[in-house]
């Protein structure tokens, strides 16, 4: 069976030379926009591109405003700053994510609390959320929740979409609405996904994207807030640029803020992915549906998008049927020069987050022994 795979993708890719996981794809027009902003001079944070990477994102996800930063994880560190995260206060998250989720949770001295994830959507479980609610915190005079069982209270849920696949978010944000939990979406993988027909990042009150080297679009490194409450933007716009105040000389500051913006040259490579994405998006669809139907013919089982969704499909993921096809599946595909990579192991089993509290996480456990990512690269040769 892995002879078999490994042929297939090979097929797809129409190499017999060494099949990386997700690499990105340039050509003259990424160039082009480079030796634009070469040309300026202003290669670093000051310059037109950054505010039209921004533009760009905005209109596609159709959000009131986006502000760009050097990574996913400066900007969701703000987004969890600006709405209220600090010390000895908790964030609602899944275990089953990449580190930098519960990093930036730490960067606020709060403490992430586990919750478990969907079997479907590969992302956080509504069920289990409110399942947890319910049975450890309250809704206190003062209008926040409060875990009972360690007196801090919980400000912002932080789900994320896993592998471009929407979580339920809609259930998602009533749960929050119903215990007055701001809703800040990890949408880091997230890009050209959508619920409902309304894009991801967009639902809760700030929404976070990455476009690290490995994305379906990539600025180098990148990240961008997207965020429909317009005090939230102007403010993570100021921390971001060390909180800087507006003068034609003078070097104030009005606190402490963060050098967090996103340089000129990495946002002139954005603005030219960007002119990509629609046709990215659709490569990566019928990538998914070319391993969905070999699947289904070869008894592997490929994860699809959830319903009412439609996925960018950014790492098509194989669910093995255990934990020791999983480890056979890795070894011998991997030793046949293809790359195939596990999930991340789950926070909780981590030393650094291992004692932060956390309800039944069955499912995270279940697929993390079972998830395998394959090739999911798109080909140069069908980008326009």
């Amino acid at each position: 069976m892995y002879s078999n795979l490994v042929n297939f993708i090979r097929n797809i890719y129409e190499t017999n030379d060494f099949i990386p996981l997700h690499s990105p794809i340039f050509n003259d027009l990424e160039k082009q926009y480079l030796s634009k902003a070469i040309d300026t001079t202003f290669v670093s944070t000051v310059g037109s591109m950054v505010n039209e990477f921004e533009a760009s994102i905005q209109k596609f996800t159709k959000a009131n405003n986006a502000v760009a930063f050097v990574n996913g994880t400066s900007a969701l560190h703000l987004a969890l700053k600006v709405s209220g995260v600090k010390e000895n206060t908790e964030v609602l998250t899944q275990s089953f994510t990449f580190v930098g989720t519960c990093n930036a949770i730490k960067y606020c001295c709060a403490n992430p609390v586990f919750i478990d994830i969907d079997k479907t959507t590969l992302g956080l479980c509504p069920v289990s959320l409110k399942s947890f609610l319910v049975d450890y915190c309250e809704l206190r005079n003062d209008g926040f929740c409060w875990n009972k069982k360690t007196e801090k209270k919980i400000i912002a849920c932080l789900p994320m979409h896993t592998f471009g696949f929407p979580c339920d978010t809609l259930s998602i944000k009533s749960i929050c609405d119903d215990f007055n939990i701001i809703l800040i979406e990890d949408a880091a993988e997230s890009l050209g996904s959508t619920y409902f027909n309304q894009h991801t990042g967009t639902f809760g009150e700030i929404g976070v994207f990455s476009f690290n080297g490995n994305k379906i679009i990539t600025s180098g490194g990148g990240g961008m807030i997207v965020t429909n409450n317009i005090d939230k933007a102007n403010l993570v716009r100021h921390l971001s640029t060390t909180a800087k105040l507006d003068h034609l000389w003078e070097f104030n500051h009005d606190q402490t803020g963060y050098n967090y913006r996103l340089p000129n040259i990495n946002a002139s490579l954005g603005l030219a992915q960007m002119q990509k994405l629609k046709s990215f998006v659709k490569q990566k669809r019928i990538l998914a549906k070319l391993y969905q139907n070999w699947g289904k013919e070869n008894g592997v089982y490929f994860a699809e998008e959830p319903q009412n969704t439609k996925s960018n499909y950014w790492l098509n993921t194989i669910i093995t049927e255990n934990k020791k096809e999983k480890e056979n599946m890795l070894l011998n595909i991997n030793k046949m020069n293809v790359m195939v990579r596990p999930a991340w192991k789950p926070m909780h089993m981590l030393k650094i987050y291992e004692n932060c509290q956390k309800n039944s996480l069955v499912n995270t456990e279940f697929l993390y022994e079972r998830i395998v990512n394959v090739p999911s690269s798109v080909s140069n040769k069908h980008i326009l």
